[in-house]
């Protein structure tokens, strides 16, 4: 029987690239998504693509209101792989409220516990529910897609970066609870990755400091979902640990931006 994983938030970007990377792999996939129209339309282009599993879109939205996460939801889809007989031997939490542009001064309180509950609690929840399959089965593996901005602040994203700081602190204490029924939980950390968004904002892109790397490159999502394979794949023996993944941007005190790309 084939493995199956889920991936939330795989319509674009990185959760594409780590759905394919699974399906590659020989996983069967269910990937979650918020628009019907954009998850059937992903969920076509992944059947024609990857023709020897299963793949299965599944609309789903995190909250029912900014201080409310949609809990039943998330218990009717794990009442819905229950009927299919599909077990979620690998979750990957990929998506995410980004928090763009949310300055103190000027943003509402509920655009904070927005940011929040999408990014903690609403994971906390699908990772509650699909551990208790996985100490049901056996065992399993939780993968947090998180940031390196856990680490780094960058302008207007506080709700962000404190959702990501917290989904550490969380990622840690599920591995300690969860270790004793075979389920491991570890997190991805990316930096900036080379999304659409490079084609939207060509100009932003072109020379924002996070792109000056020690490596001189920015990922591709291709790079996140060769980390997140290894933490499900191959990390037999690892619980509770974290994986950069951002070019070496960690590790410098700030950019050497060459002058000649600044111009």
């Amino acid at each position: 029987m084939n493995k199956t994983v889920l991936v939330t938030g795989a319509c674009i970007n990185t959760g594409v690239a780590i759905v394919e990377k699974f399906a590659s792999e020989g996983y069967n996939v269910v990937f979650t998504g918020r628009n019907s129209k954009k998850v059937k339309e992903a969920e076509n282009n992944y059947a024609k693509k990857y023709t020897n599993v299963s793949i299965m879109g599944y609309v789903i939205n995190s909250l029912i209101n900014e201080s409310t996460i949609d809990e039943e939801s998330v218990k009717e889809m794990f009442k819905v792989f229950d009927e299919k007989r599909i077990f979620i031997e690998t979750l990957v939490l990929n998506a995410a409220d980004q928090g763009l542009n949310m300055e103190i001064f000027k943003s509402p309180l509920k655009d904070f516990m927005r940011v929040i509950n999408t990014n903690m609690t609403w994971n906390y929840c699908l990772c509650e529910y699909a551990a208790r399959c996985m100490k049901i089965n056996g065992g399993g593996n939780i993968v947090f897609v998180n940031s390196n901005t856990a680490y780094r602040a960058i302008p207007n994203r506080i709700a962000y970066q404190a959702s990501k700081s917290g989904q550490l602190g969380m990622m840690r204490g599920l591995a300690f609870d969860l270790g004793k029924y075979n389920i491991r939980v570890n997190a991805v950390l990316p930096g900036m990755i080379r999304t659409d968004r490079w084609d939207k904002a060509p100009e932003f892109y072109k020379n924002v400091p996070s792109r000056y790397t020690p490596l001189g490159d920015v990922a591709a999502g291709a790079d996140i979902a060769d980390a997140v394979w290894y933490f499900a794949a191959n990390a037999r023996n690892t619980t509770g640990a974290e994986l950069v993944v951002d070019g070496g941007n960690m590790i410098q005190l700030y950019p050497i931006i060459k002058e000649e790309l600044t111009i």
